[in-house]
């Protein structure tokens, strides 16, 4: 039986199921389903990582070693030599005594002529004299001091009363008061230039006035007053011991024969002009020994000084001499002179030790043919020369000897002549007068002052203390100054330069130049010349040494800017390509990220 079931009409309906959320619209262009991936910029970014950390490899293999130069320190001593010059301290004395002590007395009034003296200094210094670099007229001490049994002194703590006895002195001698002047310790273990005034002098005749080869001087005479006094006095102790007895037209102190170095090599040279009328030579090894040892030690302060010799033929003189009569001899002008010296046939040079800046001094014997013998020299005031010698500065000096005898020898009986020694005394003291000369320094033995002419005792060391005193003195002076510029170049070149090679050994050379230069200065503030002399040459040789260094002299420096466009054309390009596709490359993840945010958000919104 089919029993037919109804639904009753009370039922409610049935549930429909919920229909799926809609998709939002999409657009591939500007949307996007998947998270951008990070490999590509990975990828770009460690390229370009590693190139960006190749540069500091680059500039580190085209690095220039620098070694760090003091220039703090170098600017510092410019300023000061600038604005603080060189005062070295002098100490002057002056020791009045009676020729006699019992039979005269001595009427001064030291305060009077002490300030007549100092203001005599002032006035010469005024005018240019012994005001030069390395004088000391405006750092000096003055004292005075009256010796007749009972001292009577001013401002005087070198001298000890009763050191001098004028009655015991000879004074037609000056060797020996010059050495019993010495022998009275009148600097007391000081360097002090002393003047001893020897009133009513019997057995002179006006004022005699005479500088010894030390430190001191003396002057005897009658009835002066104290002007004249203290002019001789000034003088002396301005023009002769703080000026050198130099005098206008001699060398200046800037043309000193010394080289950069600090090196003299005084180069003696014998000259046979025809070695068939004669041949001579020399012993100079005795020569070495006995006049110019004790020489070359007395200037080791100043300069390091080495000897060579050699003897030369077939050696012609460059110029022609004329025949004269009226002097039997033929002669040579002084406008001859400057073509005398015939380069091409004089091989001088010959020092492999005198290399680099050390200066060569040329000393030459020449001695003629027959066919112009004898050969003289002739003054422009027509004379003869007494020396028959002539000089170069910075070159040396010549000197024409003609032999004896004019007459040359057979041809069958050639010989070789020996010059004697007395002959070689005159040629070598001819030659320490060229020397003297070449330093700046007279010659003679004569200084014409004010009121009167002084005499000049001569060393056998060729220099004298006082004359030393002045050499130290200026050259301390002119090195500290030539170091002083050179370092000053040396730091500007190498700011100026960044590409500039320092080696280790420059900044070595720079900082004991510092350090010699700085102790030449203070050595000298304190009056020790010979020390202040070593030290500033010091300074000097260093200087020149990191200056002209190897290493910096054989290469070729290059600015920044041109190693930049040397090795742009190798790294440019590829760095833009590598910079260009980082740049790209971010770009592009930014923008796809972008879209795939874009994608969630409208995602978000539908849901």
């Amino acid at each position: 039986m089919a029993e037919e079931i109804s639904e009753s009409p009370n039922d409610p309906p049935p549930e429909t199921p919920p229909s799926p959320p809609s998709e939002p619209e999409f657009d591939s262009k500007t949307m996007r389903k998947t998270k951008p991936g990070l490999k590509r910029l990975f990828l770009t970014f460690t390229v370009l990582v590693s190139f960006l950390l190749g540069f500091p490899f680059l500039f580190k293999s085209v690095e220039i070693y620098r070694s760090p130069l003091p220039f703090h320190d170098i600017d510092i001593l410019s300023n000061d030599v600038v604005s603080n010059p060189f005062l070295f301290p002098c100490h002057f004395q002056a020791i009045f005594v009676p020729s006699d002590p019992k039979s005269s007395s001595i009427d001064v009034n030291l305060d009077e002529l002490e300030l007549s003296i100092r203001s005599k200094i002032t006035k010469l210094a005024s005018k240019g004299i012994g005001s030069q670099c390395g004088a000391c007229t405006n750092n000096f001490t003055l004292s005075l001091t009256l010796d007749y049994g009972d001292c009577t002194q001013s401002l005087s703590k070198f001298y000890k009363c009763g050191s001098i006895r004028a009655v015991d002195l000879d004074f037609s001698d000056n060797e020996s008061v010059d050495e019993a002047l010495e022998s009275a310790g009148l600097d007391f273990g000081g360097k002090v230039y002393s003047v001893v005034v020897v009133v009513n002098g019997d057995g002179v005749e006006g004022v005699k006035v005479v500088v010894g080869k030390y430190r001191h001087a003396w002057i005897v005479g009658r009835d002066w007053g104290v002007e004249e006094v203290a002019e001789r006095l000034a003088e002396i102790f301005v023009k002769v011991f703080v000026n050198g007895g130099r005098e206008e037209g001699l060398i200046h102190g800037e043309f000193m024969p010394v080289g950069a170095d600090g090196r003299i090599v005084l180069s003696f040279n014998l000259l046979n002009a025809d070695p068939m009328d004669w041949t001579y030579d020399w012993d100079f090894q005795k020569i070495d020994e006995t006049l110019l040892a004790p020489m070359i030690d007395v200037l080791g302060p100043i300069a390091n000084i080495s000897v060579e010799s050699q003897v030369l033929y077939y050696t012609p003189k460059f110029t022609f001499s004329s025949w004269d009569e009226k002097l039997g001899g033929y002669t040579l002008s002084t406008k001859d002179l400057p073509f005398f010296v015939n380069s091409n046939e004089w091989h001088l040079d010959t020092s492999i030790a005198a290399g680099g800046r050390s200066k060569i001094l040329q000393f030459v014997v020449y001695v003629p043919s027959a066919k112009e013998c004898p050969l003289l020299l002739q003054l422009p005031n027509g004379e003869i020369s007494k020396t028959n010698a002539f000089i170069s500065p910075m070159w040396g000096g010549v000197m024409v000897w003609n032999p004896q005898s004019c007459s040359r020898d057979s041809d069958s009986e050639l010989v070789r002549h020996i010059l004697s020694p007395e002959d070689l005394q005159k040629v070598f003291e001819v030659f320490v007068g060229q020397f003297r000369q070449l330093f700046g320094l007279k010659s003679g033995s004569l200084h014409v002052g004010a009121l009167d002419t002084y005499s000049l005792l001569a060393s056998e060391k060729g220099f004298t203390e006082w004359e030393l005193d002045f050499l130290s003195r200026q050259h301390t002076c002119f090195n500290i100054h030539s170091s002083t510029t050179t370092l000053g170049s040396l730091s500007k070149l190498v700011q100026s330069l960044p590409r500039m090679i320092i080696m280790d050994e420059i900044g070595k050379q720079v900082k004991f130049s510092l350090e010699a230069a700085n102790l030449a200065r203070s050595n000298a503030s304190l009056g020790f010349y010979d020390a202040s002399a070593v030290s500033s040459r010091q300074a000097r040789s260093l200087a020149e040494d990191a200056f002209f260094h190897p290493s910096i002299m054989s290469v070729s420096y290059y600015s920044f800017e041109h190693c930049f466009a040397v090795y742009s054309p190798f790294f440019l390009p590829v760095s833009m390509h590598v910079l260009l596709a980082a740049l790209r490359e971010w770009r592009r993840y930014k923008q796809e990220k972008a879209k795939y945010l874009l994608w969630k958000a409208k995602g978000k919104v539908a849901s």
